[in-house]
């Protein structure tokens, strides 16, 4: 059984989540966890959560999608979200973003460290994003104790020192579809141990391409563990049981929830 641990499916219709979570099932991907970024599509999601068995979500305010500073509002009504839905079981997706343009950097490190502490006190693990921003995300996460609940890298496009860091501070490592083209990342996989990676897709509507049949999407899921069994030479088998073992542990505080889903 597969999990992808990061999606972003509440920009879709009823309808179409319903097609795509047909297609995963079809590729025995049987659990997706839809990351919020914002309080909207937070609440969004943990709808689609009321009505898919499959589907859970995480909750939280991306760095992109701050308008505003992180204020007690904010707060408050992220852990009423938490504490009233027992489908929410990660914090995400939070973190920090430097590309240009983006968000004052104040704002960020408050709403990520503001945000740390919510998953802390909810005993949450944290799906955390980093762009052009790692040595600060590793110091914010060490310093806020972010340790205590762990979580996972997403979309890990970094080096094997940034893979060390985040394994260091207690994370896992989410694998995706960039493995199939950055052969540093290829590199990185074959020099981490296996215990250390978990895997998502992070899917969204991508109207950039033209095909709708190439829009990524939970199904691929399966594409990205045979590649990580080919560079690590390890049969499926191991690498899927491995794999779903790492997810159960970054899951644990939560797993009966979703155990129930395939009982």
């Amino acid at each position: 059984m597969l999990i992808d641990t990061h999606v972003h499916l509440d920009p879709y219709s009823q309808k179409e989540i319903e097609e795509i979570l047909c297609r995963a099932t079809n590729e025995d991907v049987k659990i997706v966890i839809s990351a919020g970024t914002t309080l909207d599509s937070s609440k969004k999601n943990i709808e689609y959560s009321k009505i898919f068995p499959q589907f859970f979500t995480g909750v939280g305010i991306h760095p992109m999608d701050l308008i505003e500073p992180f204020s007690e509002k904010h707060d408050n009504e992220l852990r009423d979200l938490i504490r009233n839905h027992e489908k929410v079981i990660v914090m995400s997706e939070i973190g920090l973003d430097y590309l240009p343009d983006m968000p004052d950097r104040a704002w960020q490190f408050n709403a990520f460290r503001k945000q740390i502490s919510i998953a802390r006190d909810f005993k949450l693990p944290i799906i955390f994003h980093s762009r052009e921003a790692h040595r600060d995300c590793f110091r914010v996460l060490k310093e806020e104790k972010a340790y205590e609940v762990g979580g996972v890298m997403h979309y890990f496009q970094g080096s094997l020192y940034d893979a060390q860091a985040a394994i260091d501070s207690g994370f896992y490592i989410s694998i995706a579809r960039p493995l199939f083209r950055i052969d540093e990342l290829q590199d990185v996989v074959k020099n981490i141990s296996l215990d250390h990676i978990v895997i998502e897709t992070d899917s969204a509507p991508q109207p950039f391409k033209k095909n709708r049949e190439n829009w990524t999407e939970p199904r691929h899921l399966r594409s990205i563990l045979l590649k990580i069994s080919e560079l690590k030479d390890l049969s499926t088998q191991e690498v899927e049981e491995t794999i779903f073992e790492n997810t159960k542990k970054l899951l644990s505080k939560r797993w009966k929830s979703i155990e129930s889903t395939f009982v």
